[in-house]
């Protein structure tokens, strides 16, 4: 009896696995792009405020550029008619800047019913050689998290470094620069001003 319900009980754990998740997007690389911005994965489509990176409204990802690059203004690629990120801004400003996005979680699974990256599971990461193949005139590669900043530092073989602390390195043959930054999830307790501190220090600005 027993040893039938560990059966029973092993089945449904076995059936109950989460699902593995694809991303959604693929990598968003303009002309030239000398930085690329690293996550981990996107929230579940519910939390997106626009069908790209860093989506979800409560994420001050887009804030953060606002302060750097628009005179100290948090909303700059904010659309606030519609309470939405202005994706069209955004690209642009993108394009403009020489920056490119992507995710270091190509598939995940999500142990919980949430984004945070503690509960995820990433099955397939990156391929950063790949895409250094694709796009050589990258040379600095920032992650926004400890585990993107992991995925990074294991193909890369180095330590995990400390955030704000630069460190060269190469994947696949392709020199370049890793910086750690702090999240930019608001469920990281930093203040929207002192996070972008950090973050302006990739562009000496």
């Amino acid at each position: 009896m027993v040893k039938k319900c560990f059966f029973i009980f092993f089945v449904v754990m076995k059936t109950a696995e989460p699902a593995i998740e694809r991303h959604p997007w693929a990598p968003y690389v303009p002309d030239g792009a000398r930085i690329l911005f690293l996550g981990t994965f996107p929230p579940k489509p519910v939390r997106w405020s626009m069908p790209f990176y860093y989506p979800n409204k409560m994420n001050d990802f887009w804030r953060v550029m606002g302060v750097i690059f628009f005179d100290g203004n948090r909303d700059a690629l904010w659309n606030n008619e519609l309470k939405r990120f202005d994706l069209d801004a955004i690209k642009a400003f993108l394009n403009r800047e020489g920056i490119a996005l992507w995710d270091t979680g190509m598939a995940v699974r999500r142990l919980k019913d949430n984004a945070s990256d503690k509960f995820l599971d990433i099955v397939e990461p990156i391929d950063l050689a790949a895409l250094l193949d694709a796009h050589p005139t990258i040379k600095t590669v920032v992650t926004t998290g400890e585990k993107a900043t992991g995925v990074i530092a294991a193909q890369a073989g180095v330590e995990i470094p400390s955030i704000g602390q630069p460190v060269d390195t190469e994947v696949g043959g392709h020199d370049f620069t890793l910086w750690r930054m702090p999240s930019t999830s608001r469920a990281y307790p930093l203040a929207l001003e002192k996070k972008a501190a950090a973050y302006r220090a990739v562009f000496n600005r």
